[in-house]
């Protein structure tokens, strides 16, 4: 692993604050050039070979600049995916965030991490049974993490507080939502750590939730989801666990009760059905004996020479095996002959022309 310097952290913030650059993206190009300045050099030739209207909206060394600097007059601070203090599990992952604002003991999230999700509106046993779930698998060592929403994920984080709990945040880090856990969000700043991608002063929208939950499942070895709806935002997060090859819990409830539907349907497709901690304990032995292994992307690198003109000729033909049902990259390259670098380059072409979507499990399709 290896620290950015400060001209290298402004790169990297520029290129994931550019337009249709999201974190497959970012690493696909940071693969292709090596840094992310190279990076941002070529987004503009980029985006209009894969067909894109206008130019191409990069974010501004200024703009990315003052962002760095607000962060820092609030006491928080960016870390990138190849750095030391950065989340070894999600670091670990496929295309992890880039870069996360951090604030409080940043140190915490080297812990083995789980993840304890739910109900805004829990019921009381589901708030207590939350907050003696984290409260003894803190006690283990164990760092809690949850999204600082009401109910269960409130619960998660009083039940662990004194032990250590990360907030994953859906807006910025200094943004406090719901306001009723001002206190709380002020208090985990200061002996838990809060989590961000997003600027400070960034207001949460819907759309943010589901990376939001991303992040808390992709820091994590394991999910536990205590009572969940169908179509809820815990089961979006368990989803996530379950491609980013983490374990899922499942706290089971009544079938009475709306609340624990989506929970109960979890257990019946295989997730692990928890009634004490010794429960977690016993399923995560093996994954505390494995650690992760660090992320080589800042290591020295010489890009690949591209024949631009082979590049051209495949356009045609990469275009035409692409449409609206995703198919794995992979395939793409077999079925083409191309080599996957030559693959990377025209895929990168349309994701900067956005018209392409990336799924999890190295999937793309054509956006209609």
């Amino acid at each position: 692993m290896a620290l950015l310097s400060d001209r290298e952290r402004v790169d990297w913030l520029r290129l994931i604050r550019t337009r249709n650059v999201g974190p497959a993206t970012f690493a696909s190009l940071i693969t292709q050039f090596g840094t992310a300045t190279r990076a941002i050099e070529a987004l503009p030739d980029l985006a209009r070979r894969g067909g894109g209207r206008g130019a191409i909206s990069i974010a501004g060394k200024a703009e990315a600049e003052a962002e760095l600097a607000a962060a820092a007059r609030l006491g928080a601070r960016y870390i990138a995916s190849c750095e030391p203090d950065f989340p070894p599990a999600l670091a670990a992952s496929d295309a992890p965030t880039p870069l996360l604002c951090v604030k409080g003991a940043v140190h915490l999230l080297q812990r083995p991490t789980i993840a304890i999700v739910g109900a805004r509106n829990a019921s009381a046993a589901g708030i207590r049974i939350a907050r003696e779930l984290a409260h003894a698998l803190g006690g283990h060592e164990l760092l809690i993490a949850s999204g600082l929403a009401r109910g269960i994920d409130t619960a998660a984080h009083n039940g662990a507080l004194e032990s250590g709990t990360a907030a994953v945040l859906a807006g910025g880090i200094d943004v406090i939502y719901p306001p009723q856990n001002e206190e709380l969000h002020n208090r985990i700043g200061e002996i838990g750590v809060l989590v961000c991608e997003l600027p400070p002063g960034a207001q949460p929208q819907a759309r943010h939730f589901p990376q939001r939950n991303r992040i808390i499942s992709g820091i994590s070895l394991g999910v536990i989801v205590i009572e969940a709806a169908h179509q809820s935002g815990s089961l979006i997060t368990a989803r996530y666990a379950g491609e980013q090859g983490r374990e899922v819990f499942v706290v089971p409830g009544s079938p009475l009760d709306p609340r624990s539907r989506g929970g109960n349907a979890l257990i019946r497709q295989g997730a692990t059905l928890v009634q004490a901690a010794e429960d977690v304990l016993e399923a995560l032995q093996p994954l505390l004996r494995k650690p992760f292994a660090e992320p080589d992307r800042m290591q020295p690198y010489s890009p690949p020479v591209l024949d631009m003109r082979l590049i051209d000729r495949a356009r045609p033909e990469i275009l035409e095996m692409l449409g609206p049902t995703p198919v794995e990259i992979d395939e793409l390259v077999r079925q083409s002959g191309l080599s996957a670098a030559t693959i990377a380059v025209l895929l990168l072409e349309l994701d900067l022309a956005g018209r392409l979507e990336r799924h999890p499990g190295q999937r793309v399709s054509m956006i209609r």
